[in-house]
């Protein structure tokens, strides 16, 4: 019956969908969204953004491709491979903040046209399609790879090595030792991105699937997925970083499962203990996370596939019996989902931790797109009543600030809330007030064209799905370009760069920092500058500078006292509202600015000539 419908469905959609052609849309349309994204501004941002690219550069620099040091001090917690991409870049195109961002992007476009293959492989040319197009354009996708996390390239990896898992597990594969070798080169190519969860959610889904599929004590089944073969590719890509990155941080071996200040156990425990058990059990040190409600991680990932979650709440009329291939993709998409949201219930979650069932939502969307009916014409309904409302409440924005000037920068109209909410990735949409969207007028109206367009539009394609997915595709892409103008006008609020500048210009000096090194990073980027940290012994970096070859970059009080009083010029990046502090502890006298962004500020020693 279904091999039925998909091949009416195949000839009716002859006419409109140029097969040939497809996957061309689906690397134009994310090349649209995510290579135009490279472009600078906006600038990188303080914080994880241009500490990834800055650990990078040090990389390269050093020589060092085993261990990333910040500031001169062992960085271990994360694993090497997005420091490796971005390095390669940097050597071919010269050290950029787009080079940084430019293999991230191209991983994106390439997560995007997979998810088409695999969609294609699974149901048909037109769900393989509607996939790559739901995933190229869903609002998660765009939001969280707007910083250089490797999250998305993990993503890729994981896809493949289920879409792998899969393969491998039809008993008419025709090139299994092919897929074998693709299996153990995604799940190598994944732990050398983000650790063990990279191999832990294909397996959990794998090992769900073949239970429901009942093919989990089947010899035959197991023999099929040549483990004898994936495995050790698997290993032979991962597990040499791990050995020389134990060898070259000692002691080699621990095993305690208490992480507290002071303590110094070498790479092997740090990374897989601290970093991997103790994350997950909410133990580990130091505390420098926050995490997401339960409620809202799981619900949050309507908001994340916007605007395809209206199709995505019709899967539920979808066939799961793994009686066809399609059948068993879509069960595979619910173990595949289920294996990374199950975990992290129980885990410790950022906003962006979901984006792995990315591509399983994308696929179930497609799916449903594909197979039309009822439900999908009540969720083109949906969506277009949704569009219509998010037109009017732009538009009314936009009309109740159009008269407010916007003088400076938007940091002048933005609030500041406690430091500790910041630790979620989001927390800086809880700044904006009403008149910070004075600033962000021509954002504003793009938004608003294209929700506007959209509504509009769906009112004469809503009955052709086709049209309809094209529409929003297109409306989706307008609506990310004026994401990004928004991003612009963040830009001396979200980084440093005018400072970097500033610096930059102002005579030779020693550069201090008056807080964690993450909170001024953009500025050591663009200047390729290490720092002093005054009383900075604190979160990513107080691991690594208890080594016993750690640099001596970290002061106290006392010592900065000393340094700042001298006779050699020193400068000082310090928040606002840490100045009174200072000027209390040398004196008002001794505190000159050199510039100012977004209420930080840059300080010296010394007036400047």
């Amino acid at each position: 019956m279904e091999q039925a419908t998909a091949a009416r469905r195949h000839q009716h959609a002859k006419p409109t969908l140029r097969n040939a052609r497809l996957g061309w849309i689906i690397t134009a349309a994310a090349s649209l969204i995510f290579l135009t994204s490279i472009a600078s501004p906006p600038r990188l941002m303080d914080d994880v953004d241009a500490v990834q690219a800055q650990a990078a550069r040090n990389m390269l620099a050093s020589a060092d491709w085993v261990t990333a040091r910040l500031d001169g001090v062992a960085y271990l917690e994360k694993a090497p491979l997005n420091y490796w991409m971005m390095a390669v870049a940097y050597r071919i195109f010269g050290v950029h903040d787009w080079a940084a961002r430019l293999p991230h992007a191209l991983a994106v476009v390439l997560l995007c046209w997979v998810t088409y293959r695999f969609g294609r492989w699974a149901f048909d040319e037109t769900a393989g399609f509607y996939a790559g197009i739901a995933l190229s354009t869903c609002v998660g996708l765009f939001l969280f790879t707007r910083i250089l996390i490797p999250d998305a390239v993990l993503t890729l990896a994981i896809t493949g090595a289920v879409w792998a898992l899969l393969r491998l597990l039809e008993p008419d594969e025709a090139h299994a030792l092919r897929w074998s070798v693709m299996l153990g080169a995604c799940l190598g190519v994944g732990l050398l991105l983000k650790g063990l969860i990279a191999a832990v959610f294909p397996v959990i889904a794998a090992l769900a699937y073949m239970a429901l599929t009942r093919s989990l004590f089947s010899g035959a089944a197991w023999r099929r997925l040549h483990l004898e073969l994936a495995i050790p590719v698997a290993l032979a890509l991962a597990v040499p970083w791990s050995v020389l990155a134990t060898l070259r941080n000692p002691p080699y071996f621990a095993f305690a499962l208490h992480s507290g200040p002071g303590e110094y156990r070498g790479f092997f425990w740090f990374y897989f203990f601290n970093e991997h058990l103790l994350r997950f059990l909410g133990l580990r040190y130091p505390r420098d996370y926050n995490t997401v409600p339960r409620f809202w991680f799981w619900i949050l990932n309507l908001v994340w596939i916007f605007p395809w979650s209206f199709y995505l709440l019709s899967a539920r009329t979808l066939d799961y019996q793994p009686t066809s291939r399609a059948g068993r993709t879509r069960l595979m998409a619910l173990c595949w989902i289920g294996a990374v949201m199950l975990f992290f219930t129980f885990s410790t979650t950022q906003e962006y931790y979901s984006m792995p069932i990315y591509p399983a939502l994308a696929l179930l969307v497609g799916s449903v797109l594909s197979n039309g009916g009822r439900w999908v014409r009540v969720a083109t309904y949906a969506l277009l009543a949704t569009c219509a409302i998010l037109f009017v409440a732009l538009s009314t924005v936009l009309l109740s600030v159009w008269s407010i000037p916007a003088h400076g920068d938007i940091s002048q109209a933005l609030t500041q809330q406690p430091p500790e909410a910041y630790t979620l990735s989001l927390a800086h949409l809880g700044d904006l007030t009403l008149n910070a969207f004075a600033y962000l007028k021509l954002p504003l109206g793009l938004a608003a064209l294209a929700f506007g367009g959209c509504a509009l539009a769906l009112v004469f394609s809503r009955n052709h799905i086709q049209r309809t997915v094209l529409v929003v595709a297109a409306s989706m892409i307008v609506f990310f370009q004026a994401a990004r103008i928004a991003l612009v006008r963040f830009d001396a609020y979200l980084g440093s760069y005018p400072l970097a500048q500033r610096l930059q210009q102002s005579p030779p000096g020693q550069l201090i920092e008056a807080d964690a090194y993450y909170a001024f990073s953009s500025v050591f980027f663009y200047t390729n500058r290490t720092a002093l940290l005054l009383n900075g012994r604190i979160n990513n970096l107080e691991y690594g500078s208890y080594a016993p070859d750690a640099p001596k970059v970290f002061i106290d009080d006392s010592q900065f006292v000393s340094l700042w009083t001298g006779d050699s010029r020193y400068y000082l990046l310090a928040y606002g509202a840490d100045v009174p502090r200072v000027e209390q502890l040398v004196g008002h006298a001794n505190v000159h600015v050199v510039a100012e962004n977004a209420g930080n500020y840059l300080l010296s020693n010394h007036r400047l000539p």
